[in-house]
């Protein structure tokens, strides 16, 4: 029998049927891989916080701040016991010095002489434990600048106050002991603002260097004599000064060197351990090797910088003494700041060429990596 048109039979017949929607029943890539979203689909990663996002989805790193998030300074605590440690070691030698010296001109003449030692130990001390600090401060989760300056600049305090009250109590109490204390306690605190700046990681890299310079100066003393001879230093004062500006240049192109070699180790270890902890944290750049190689002579003009106006007074009494004390304060005065010059650009060169003889190797094992990956697609 026929299905006439118009009829209910027909009606049926002419109507689609529904087929089942196969794509929909197949998984997808993001079924078949699992998914990447958390439980609760508030975050771009899973909810254990191991993906790209913490669990909370508030961040750009894990949950225990070991991802994308502040860079911190690797030993941190190491560095502030030694500086603090090099520090008191300062504090009392030069309180030796002078009480060895008989009172009066020679302990004002001495106290002058010691000054720079003190001062740049202060400066390193002080920026060493406020890096500590802020380091302690970022592992809580609070790295706002604001709050980061103002915790460097008071653990910065912290080291001040301690080092003019064991001056001020140690020390002999006269003209020179509230010189000494003051300017201490000032570079102390500058070095605490110094550590507030948020790259920690070439904050402690300059921290390491300087600390590192300052002990190879005082090992030095000890070869100077030896050089003096090996440079022909003789009776007559011209060749004196020849043998004297020639161990002075040895001196700051060693100093240099060892400044720049230990800035870039720091940061090396620094780059290093950030990719253990997180494989896609940035690695520092050529103007971070740069800055962290010139740290430890910048710190040294600064040191210049505040003993000329901290410590103007002390100087000034030592120069009044003699004609040859105002000459002996006028041309350590210049050998400081040429030294300083010269490490700084030693240590910067030293640390740009020991980061550029590490870029051919890195470059070629990149492309060698990427090959495979080529073939494989070609195929």
């Amino acid at each position: 029998m026929t299905k006439q048109p118009g009829s209910s039979a027909a009606a049926e017949s002419d109507q689609p049927v529904p087929v089942a929607d196969e794509t929909a029943a197949e998984p997808g890539p993001a079924d078949a891989a699992g998914s990447d979203l958390p439980a609760d689909g508030t975050g771009t990663g899973p909810a254990d916080g191991t993906g790209t996002g913490p669990a909370d989805g508030t961040g750009t790193g894990p949950a225990d701040g070991t991802g994308t998030g502040p860079a911190l300074a690797p030993g941190a605590p190491a560095l502030a016991l030694l500086a603090l440690g090099w520090l008191a070691a300062m504090l009392w030698s030069t309180r030796e010095v002078i009480h060895s010296a008989a009172a009066g001109l020679t302990a004002i003449s001495l106290s002058a002489f010691a000054l720079p030692g003190v001062i740049s130990a202060a400066l390193v001390a002080g920026a060493a434990f406020a890096l500590f600090g802020v380091d302690l401060l970022a592992r809580r989760g609070s790295d706002r600048v604001t709050l980061r300056f103002v915790a460097a600049i008071g653990t910065g305090l912290l080291v001040a106050l301690a080092a003019a009250f064991a001056i001020n109590l140690t020390y002999a109490d006269n003209a020179t002991t509230s010189v000494i204390a003051g300017t201490t306690a000032a570079a102390a605190t500058i070095g605490g603002a110094v550590a507030g700046a948020r790259t920690a990681p070439v904050v402690g890299a300059v921290v390491a260097a300087a600390l590192g310079t300052l002990i190879f100066v005082v090992a030095f003393s000890r070869a100077r004599d030896p050089l003096f001879d090996l440079f022909g230093a003789g009776d007559s004062q011209e060749s004196l000064l020849t043998a004297a500006k020639w161990v002075s240049r040895t001196e700051s192109l060693l100093a240099g060197l060892v400044a720049g070699l230990l800035a870039f180790g720091y940061l090396t270890w620094a780059r290093r351990r950030a990719a253990r902890l997180d494989a896609t944290a940035p690695a520092p750049r050529w103007p971070a090797y740069l800055l962290a190689g010139a740290g430890p002579g910048l710190l040294l003009l600064l040191t210049e910088v505040i003993i000329r106006i901290g410590g103007r007074s002390l100087l000034d009494l030592a120069g009044a003494l003699s004609e040859a004390d105002a000459v002996a304060q006028t041309s350590l005065g210049t050998s400081r700041v040429d030294n300083g010059i010269w490490v700084l650009f030693v240590g910067a060169l030293t640390a740009m060429i020991a980061f550029g003889r590490t870029l051919g190797p890195a470059r070629a094992d990149d492309e060698d990596e990427d090959e495979p990956g080529e073939v494989g697609t070609a195929r």
